[in-house]
């Protein structure tokens, strides 16, 4: 079919913007109106690609996950197993959230305050998201402790918990305070954290 390349390249052109809007005012704030008056397209036109707004809200999570795949997982797949890879995981996250590749800082931690209390479908993929994201640190986590380089003791979901939690805390104050400052306070704090739990030689 030759013209489902420009119908492809066309969809993921109106699911970028309704990502960025989306990291700013929430997935709610969404509407093909608002889409179609952004982007100067027909109503019509983007309502068949989606039908329906849960669907776009559906696909614009699965954009999202693509971008963060793309921005914070695979840069950090590049350093081997250990304490370097956690820290690299740690660093890409905080510069996706620091450079603003969606503008409203992190999509998902925008996303998961507005959907936690929400049952439905769209709330189970931002949740199943979360999920992934947790246990992707806490096997990095795991792997620098069967290695060596973490203390025997260490729980990889606790410190996986805490690690996220100072990204968080970044993305949050920055966005809040327009506070630059965050992120290197989070640095500083990941960095000491590994530290304290790095075995030792």
């Amino acid at each position: 079919m030759p013209g489902r390349p420009r119908d492809e390249r066309a969809r993921g052109t109106i699911l970028r913007r309704a990502a960025d809007i989306a990291s700013q005012d929430g997935l709610e704030g969404l509407s093909i109106g608002r889409l179609a008056a952004d982007l100067g397209v027909s109503k019509s036109g983007l309502f068949g690609y989606f039908g329906s707004k849960e669907e776009l809200q559906l696909a614009t999570i699965r954009l999202a996950q693509d971008v963060y795949v793309a921005e914070v997982i695979q840069p950090a797949l590049t350093v081997p197993p250990g304490v370097g890879r956690v820290r690299r995981l740690c660093e890409t996250w905080l510069s996706y959230s620091e450079r603003r590749v969606f503008p409203g800082g992190c999509f998902f931690f925008a996303v998961t305050a507005e959907f936690d209390a929400r049952p439905g479908r769209v709330r189970d993929a931002v949740a199943a998201a979360g999920l992934e994201w947790n246990r992707f640190v806490a096997r990095a986590v795991d792997d620098a402790r069967q290695l060596g380089e973490l203390d025997g003791d260490t729980d990889p979901g606790q410190l996986a918990f805490e690690l996220i939690a100072f990204m968080e805390t970044a993305n949050a104050v920055s966005l809040l305070h327009d506070d630059p400052s965050a992120y290197e306070r989070a640095r500083t704090a990941i960095g000491r954290r590994l530290d304290a739990a790095s075995a030792p030689r």
